[in-house]
């Protein structure tokens, strides 16, 4: 009786040493990770670095991912510059202006992509149930929702109201959050909306119509966003810049090779009905940057006056 009890007190004593040596190599691990800020907006897009995150890509790779939503391109810009964030998603519009301004930006790795699909893409600009609008090319000196002024929103939204015959130029674009438009479209706040998943899933459940594929008819295969960072953080820490475009290049793959994971993280970060997560069109997610496409909104934002000076290209991408 008293070795079976020395026995089971060994077992015990055993286990809890083995626990206590557990806990503390996972916390010798965390404190070997280098933490890092990244500015997202909470968009189905940047479902790959969420993916990433919860399959330890980025772990793997030393890294302690924070993610951090903002409503549009811009802001997330400015949080990279002022040291906010280590890394940013932005529209290519917003990056372009930024680098045509003079600020020492670097794209590090593809954010996300149109699918080419007309009228089944991940963008839209949208109109509400009854609407008399038919065509983007009555969108002149109607009240238009995007996330930003001055962004990617403007000059595809211009794009496809060119493409159908309208006047661009006198377009009211009105800046307000993604998830915030469908009620003002329901509400008559605006006239049109240009949305992305999950947003564009959600005003189609309420009626809502399809105006134009404003992305697809910029540029075929439209590169729509990108991951970055600044030339300082670059210069200063090149071991993480490539840890972390690494981890991001296998979140894109791991994202274009399971959409249903893609369906379920998105509701992880947004608010989504199951309706809309099922209905999600989903945009492409390619490893490489489409050079061609971003000339074609550089040409289009020098047009419209987005840019101070033009952007060159090369200082920008990678």
């Amino acid at each position: 009786m008293r070795r079976t009890l020395a026995a089971a007190l060994a077992v015990i004593l055993l286990a809890g040493t083995a626990a206590c040596n557990d806990d503390k190599d996972r916390a010798d691990a965390g404190a070997n990770l280098t933490k890092i800020n990244v500015g997202v907006i909470p968009i189905i897009d940047v479902a790959p670095i969420y993916l990433g995150k919860n399959k330890g890509f980025f772990a793997s790779r030393g890294i302690d991912l924070t993610l951090s939503p903002e409503q549009g391109g811009a802001p997330i810009v400015e949080g990279v510059l002022g040291g906010k964030y280590q890394f940013g998603f932005s529209n290519v519009t917003s990056l372009l202006a930024a680098q045509a301004g003079g600020a020492p930006l670097k794209a590090v790795a593809s954010g996300v992509a149109s699918n080419g699909r007309t009228g089944r893409d991940f963008s839209a600009i949208v109109v509400p149930d009854g609407s008399p609008i038919r065509s983007a090319s009555q969108l002149g000196g109607k009240r238009i929702a995007v996330n930003i002024l001055k962004s990617l929103g403007d000059t595809t939204v211009r794009q496809s109201v060119r493409r159908a015959g309208g006047n661009p130029k006198n377009l009211q674009f009105k800046p307000m959050a993604f998830p915030e438009m469908p009620g003002a479209l329901q509400s008559g706040q605006v006239d049109a909306a240009w949305v992305v998943e999950p947003t564009l899933s959600a005003v189609l459940t309420q009626g809502g119509q399809i105006l134009a594929s404003n992305f697809v008819d910029t540029a075929p295969n439209l590169t729509v966003a990108l991951y970055f960072t600044s030339q300082g953080t670059i210069t200063a820490k090149s071991d993480l810049v490539t840890a972390f475009t690494e981890a991001i290049k296998e979140s894109l793959r791991y994202a274009a090779a399971h959409p249903e994971e893609v369906r379920d993280v998105v509701g992880t970060y947004t608010q989504i009905t199951d309706t809309v997560r099922i209905a999600m069109i989903l945009p492409s997610w390619p490893e490489d940057i489409n050079r061609p496409s971003i000339e074609r909104v550089a040409q289009l934002g020098q047009r419209d006056g987005i840019f101070k000076k033009p952007p060159v290209l090369d200082q920008l991408l990678p």
